[in-house]
């Protein structure tokens, strides 16, 4: 009869420890990364009253006479290897754990040991470190390798993103670029004297934006052929640091500058001024006629057979005549209205047959040859040649020489708009050399690998670290600490310190999203119901047990 109290005690014990297990299990309903318990109850141990005996040739055999004792709580298991539902949060540091064919963990340091966790809502602490948001926990991983910027798969530390050498990313000098669009003869700009200007902005090693200006003029528009100039160099600061190098290069014994070492080649142009409104001129007549009317009296002028002009005191200029034998002096900045700097930039000759002043003189500059029959581009400076170098490194050690493809220009008909653009980069590849500035940090993103990348607002993406996962013989055999953790036991396994990548058996991370808990209320409520039940049904057995036992007192009366 003692036997039957004590065990509806141990009854009581086992289910309210089973009952304790289920609360802790429906309180943890909407923690992260949570995973549910079960109980398991067993038998205690048993009296034997009478043992078992053997069969004889006359009788059978009596199995043994045993009285149990009680239930015990065997064991209560971790369901660790069922996944909770996942819930999205829009939070690129918020990261569900996705199982191959091993349970995964994320490895976290308290400050003395590595721990374990399901449960990856993350940010980045003050220190810039990553971390977990419920406890502070330092998120553990592995680090880039700074000779080859890839991940070195070794111990793990501590992933400190923000770190200094994290918040920018190095700039880049400009190495490519290409021309498009097209140039159209009947634009104004083309046939004027300055040429249609359009400028390339690129970068140095050290991430300091230039600006080079470049012109395109009309060499021969009917035999398609036209000339590209280098003619400035600006800095941020507008100073022309082209005009500062060739100052200091100085002429050569031509009289020519370094230019050509820069861009270009060394060639001749012709420049024609026609005569200003005061005078007349007749190319009807070979040589051409150019004459001018005073006080009644026609003045023609007189040229050499070169068509030069004259020095009559310190000015250049054409003597007159008015067929008398009377001769006057003109200067050519009255007959052609050009300065005396334009005159001196060149050697100036009249043109006999046109009347036209020309002015011969010095340039640097590229030819650009187009297809007569269709405006496509043919080559620039010789046949066969698509790209010249703007040869930048002669600037200082912080260029690049820089390589512009011209392929892809032409020259056609746009209603007198020409549209010539430079880009940074290859025309194939857009980000292929095109340079950048220094990056400053913008965002942080990691993918499905666990890899790590900073966002930089030069255009840059930089892998910062990677998140490994640690995996268990046992998951089940891990020891729950609280706060959403799990510390290893001898019957877990070991983890080794270095863990592995997510993909390793199949797993992935996913960003924005986090893992709930995996408790079903459904079967909590189910269990409360049995174990509720087991418990009244215990305590009944040691009230029966009450009664009997006072009836056995009763006897005595």
């Amino acid at each position: 009869m003692m036997r039957a109290l004590y065990s509806g005690v141990s009854g009581l014990k086992t289910h309210q420890t089973k009952m304790d297990v289920i609360g802790n299990n429906i309180s943890n309903v909407n923690t992260v990364g949570f995973k549910a318990s079960s109980t398991t109850f067993a038998d205690i141990m048993y009296q034997t009253t009478s043992g078992a005996t053997a069969a004889t040739a006359t009788t059978g055999g009596k199995n043994a006479m045993q009285i149990g004792l009680g239930v015990s709580t065997a064991a209560t298991k971790v369901s660790i290897t069922s996944p909770g539902a996942a819930q999205s949060t829009g939070d690129a540091l918020d990261i569900r754990l996705t199982n191959g064919s091993s349970t995964n963990f994320f490895i976290v340091n308290n400050g003395t040991e590595n721990l374990f966790t399901r449960a990856g809502s993350f940010y980045l602490d003050g220190a810039g470190n990553l971390a977990m948001t419920s406890t502070g926990y330092t998120v553990m991983g592995w680090q880039v390798d700074p000779l080859t910027g890839d991940i070195r798969k070794d111990t793990v530390s501590a992933l400190r993103i923000m770190q200094a050498d994290n918040m920018t990313s190095s700039p880049e000098a400009t190495t490519k670029a290409n021309v498009s669009g097209l140039i159209d003869k009947n634009d104004t700009n083309v046939t004027s004297d300055a040429g249609y200007v359009r400028t390339l902005s690129f970068f140095d090693n050290l991430g300091y934006s230039y600006t080079a200006k470049f012109a395109y003029k009309a060499v021969d528009t009917d035999a398609g052929t036209y000339s590209v100039e280098l003619t400035n160099i600006y800095d941020s600061d507008n100073n022309d640091i082209l005009a500062e190098w060739l100052d200091k290069q100085g002429v050569d014994a031509a009289g020519s500058d370094a230019l050509d070492q820069i861009f270009g080649n060394d060639t001749t142009a012709v420049k024609s001024f026609s005569v200003s409104k005061n005078y007349t001129l007749d190319n009807s007549t070979n040589p051409a006629s150019i004459t001018y009317t005073e006080n009644g009296t026609t003045y023609t002028m007189v040229t050499g057979a070169d068509g030069a002009p004259v020095t009559v005191g310190g000015e250049l200029g054409y003597n007159f005549t008015d067929g008398a034998g009377n001769q006057t002096f003109r200067s050519i900045a009255d007959i052609y209205g050009i300065d005396a700097d334009t005159a001196a930039s060149g050697t100036l000759a009249v043109d006999t047959t046109t009347g036209m002043l020309n002015l011969t003189y010095d340039t640097t500059n590229y030819t650009l040859q187009f297809n007569t029959s269709d405006g496509t581009f043919r080559f620039i400076d010789s046949a066969g040649t698509t790209s010249v170098s703007l040869n930048m490194s002669l600037l200082g050690d912080n260029f690049e020489d820089i390589s512009i493809d011209f392929s892809h220009l032409l020259n056609q008909n746009h209603g007198g708009s020409s549209t010539a653009e430079f880009e940074k980069g290859s025309a194939d590849k857009a980000t292929d050399g095109t340079g950048k500035k220094l990056g400053q940090l913008t965002g942080v993103s990691i993918d499905g690998t666990g890899k790590i990348y900073g966002s930089y607002d030069n255009g840059n993406t930089v892998l910062l670290g990677q998140i490994p996962v640690a995996q268990f013989a046992n998951a089940s055999g891990l020891e729950s600490l609280g706060n959403n953790c799990y510390g290893t036991t001898l019957n877990s396994g070991d983890f080794d310190g270095i863990g592995v990548e997510v993909t390793a058996d199949g797993g992935s991370m996913t960003t924005g999203q986090l893992e709930m808990s995996n408790v079903d209320l459904s079967e909590q409520f189910t269990d409360m119901i049995t174990t509720q039940r087991g418990f009244q049904a215990n305590s009944r057995i040691i009230t029966t047990s009450d009664t009997l036992l006072e009836e056995l007192v009763n006897l005595k009366r």
